[in-house]
């Protein structure tokens, strides 16, 4: 029964867009408002991606009730989004433009009549009213509960002003602190029009056939397994299968691929692909929730829900620093004057001190860096699945990688041919058309080079086909046979053994971490085909640049000492470790680990899914394309790149140093303002500007992040 429960639980689980968010405590008070709906046994609001998750039952009538403080609008996630009207029309910022009137016009009266008249004092109170009517209404809330934020904060410091006369500055209180909260909304509305923008990558219907219908199709009824018509100039809807037609691909939406991809029969596509000069058919093999581009924009949102440690202690300081401040604020206002000093001088004071410890730069100096970093780094093709793994990739001292598919392409190549006596095309179009009937997996990188080399190896006809176990084949090709297999199969063919000469060009090709292929008669060996995975371009560099930062890099993988040593060495990294199954990865991770404390894995995802799972930061190569690379690790080089690599860890060290000038100089303005009240040269201008200045500047701080480049 509990199971059956749960399953209920888990199939009523809902998103909706919310519109309307100002702030991250305004979308904590809407969650714990809607956590308390009948109906509603759970709810979690993702601020950054401006949506709320709903397990039970609840209409959107009752949500939008439960964010009537904010006047939230819901909408289903599946509904079509509705454009925002532009930033300078929106209600809340009109608001703004109408208090900064009445403050100028206010202003120019009380120079007129003086600041005492009646006439300035109604202007800058209508301006008071309408430009902080909401933030009011919150912050008395906040106050009848003893709740501190700073909503609260900035109602006490207005009310202050307002009592002790100085109505001038308490709307230019409200002013400044609507621009500002106007300013973080628009750059709130940016990052998620950033994610919106990835959703409009794929076209919202394709040109589906079904029998010999051919019909335009909205995605959501796109079925796997039907055929996508894919028109030159068009962008792919769907990710498939292609089954008919060759053309070439622009991947960059998903990959950051910037050269365009040849894809043919069998190849995989993407959906948000531009299909550039050929027709294609394409067999759906995903639906529309399940595709590359779906599980981009879903690890795009959860990364801004991610938060990051220090994140985490700036709310946690925020929560006692601001009762903190009150109480300051209060003895300051109320102690001199019982010592014989001026009641509305040191009340002003200590509203001033209220104003400038408003913790505003300190709660966005970590959250506003991550943002921007994790935008940057998806632009470049890197996807960093979170504040927390940007800022464990900052610390990192050790790198594991993975050698197949890491550090080399995981696709073996013939890297050398050296022939005996015959022309070096004959015998690899003899090889070829041998290994056509081989199920051997060198065999396909020994027709690959005869395609190549433009042979024909497919005319030429091959009889008495043999394949002699775990060492080669042998065949006839022109009435005379031949055998292709390892050195062994020919110590055992040839009488008098192999040459002295050619045991040593096959010892130094296989010392190189090759594998040798022998093709030969009874009589002789006529050539040595050398294979190999080959080598990344940008493996070395990569390693050297890694080795440079002062990072230790490790190479894992299964394949033997010699040839582990060979790429090894080549590559440039120092340490290898050779013969390892996946648990032995793994224990070589919590090792490093342990030596290190902050150590990435680099790896395919999949066989190296343990270890990826027990280092620090994951890192999966080849994104685009393996679910489980998406899936498991804590970032994705979405292009199959690995010169991401050394860029992602300056762009997260340079974080982490932005992330702490920001808070030590959140904190460093407020103590040089909250200094200035011994003298008593604090005023609410100067508590204002040092507020939002430090906010600004935080602000622009974080934005440097954006110049980060590869």
């Amino acid at each position: 029964m509990p199971n059956q429960q749960k399953e209920i639980s888990e199939q009523e689980m809902k998103t909706y867009r919310v519109q309307g968010f100002t702030c991250t405590n305004c979308a904590t008070i809407f969650e714990n408002n809607v956590k308390e709906l009948p109906g509603v046994e759970d709810a979690k609001v993702n601020f950054g991606a401006s949506k709320v998750m709903v397990q039970g039952s609840a209409t959107i009538e009752e949500l939008e009730k439960a964010g009537a403080f904010e006047n939230l609008k819901i909408r289903d996630e599946k509904e079509q989004r509705v454009e925002r009207e532009p930033f300078w029309k929106q209600k809340e910022n009109i608001k703004v433009y109408i208090s900064a009137l009445l403050l100028v016009i206010s202003w120019f009266l009380g120079e007129q009549y003086g600041e005492e008249h009646i006439l300035p004092t109604i202007g800058f109170a209508a301006s008071i009213l309408i430009g902080g009517y909401s933030l009011f209404i919150k912050g008395l809330k906040n106050l009848s509960r003893l709740k501190f934020d700073m909503n609260t904060l900035m109602t006490i410091a207005i009310l202050g002003a307002a009592v002790i006369g100085e109505w001038g500055e308490g709307a230019m209180v409200v002013i400044l602190f609507a621009i500002s909260e106007a300013l973080e909304r628009y750059s709130m509305d940016k990052a998620r029009q950033s994610i919106e923008s990835l959703m409009d990558i794929a076209p919202k219907e394709a040109l589906i056939r079904r029998g010999t219908e051919e019909m335009m199709v909205h995605v959501e009824d796109i079925q796997v397994g039907d055929i996508m018509i894919v028109k030159p100039g068009q962008k792919l809807a769907m990710d498939g299968t292609v089954i008919k037609g060759t053309s070439t691909l622009n991947q960059a939406a998903i990959t950051g691929e910037s050269v365009p991809v040849t894809k043919t029969k069998n190849d995989e596509v993407f959906a948000g692909t531009l299909n550039e000069e050929g027709l294609l058919e394409v067999k759906v093999t995903k639906r529309v929730e399940d595709t590359t581009l779906s599980k981009i924009i879903h690890l795009v949102e959860e990364a801004q829900a991610e938060r990051a440690p220090s994140q985490a202690f700036v709310d946690k300081f925020a929560k006692y620093y601001t009762p903190a401040i009150v109480i300051l604020a209060a003895l300051i206002a109320v102690l001199p004057p019982l010592f014989g000093g001026d009641w509305s001088e040191w009340i002003y004071q200590g509203l001033a001190i209220l104003v400038v410890g408003c913790p505003c730069a300190l709660v966005v100096s970590t959250p506003v860096a991550v943002v921007t970093a994790i935008g940057n780094a998806a632009r470049n093709g890197v996807l960093i699945k979170g504040g927390v793994y940007l800022e464990e990739t900052g610390h990192l001292k050790a790198i594991a990688f993975d050698k197949t598919g890491t550090l080399t392409k995981g696709v073996p190549a013939v890297t050398d041919i050296v022939t005996y006596g015959r022309s070096e095309s004959e015998l690899l179009t003899i090889t070829a058309a041998i290994e056509n009937g081989s199920q051997h997996p060198l065999a396909s990188a020994i027709m690959g080079k005869a395609e190549e080399n433009r042979l024909n190896f497919k005319g030429i006809v091959v009889e008495e086909f043999q394949s002699i176990t775990g060492k080669g084949v042998k065949a006839k090709v022109n009435n005379e046979i031949y055998y292709v297999g390892s050195p062994n199969l020919f110590e055992e063919t040839l009488r008098n053994g192999i040459e002295t000469s050619i045991i040593e060009s096959i010892a130094r090709m296989q010392t190189q971490g090759k594998t040798v292929m022998v093709l030969g008669t009874e009589k002789e060996i006529l050539s040595l085909i050398a294979v190999a995975d080959e080598m990344r371009e940008s493996s070395k560099e990569v390693i050297s640049q890694l080795n440079y930062m002062g990072i230790e890099t490790v190479m894992l993988t299964g394949d033997n000492q010699r040839t582990a040593e060979a790429i090894g060495k080549q590559v440039g990294v120092s340490d290898i470790k050779a013969d390892l199954l996946p648990e032995d990865k793994l224990n070589f991770i919590k090792k490093l680990r342990e030596k290190h404390q902050s150590v990435a894995m680099v790896g395919d995802g999949v066989n190296d899914a343990p270890a990826l799972a027990a280092s620090t930061v994951g890192v999966a190569m080849g994104g685009a394309g393996t679910d489980t690379a998406l899936e498991t690790a804590d970032i994705a080089l979405m292009s199959d790149d690995l010169s991401k690599l050394p860029y992602t860890i300056k762009l997260s060290r340079k974080a982490l140093v932005i992330i702490k000038q920001n808070i030590t100089f959140s904190l460093a303005i407020k103590l040089v303002a909250l200094l200035l009240v011994m003298p008593g040269w604090l005023t609410l201008w100067i508590a204002i500007f040092a507020d939002m200045g430090a906010t600004l500047l935080v602000t622009l701080n974080s934005l440097r992040l954006l110049r980060v480049k590869e």
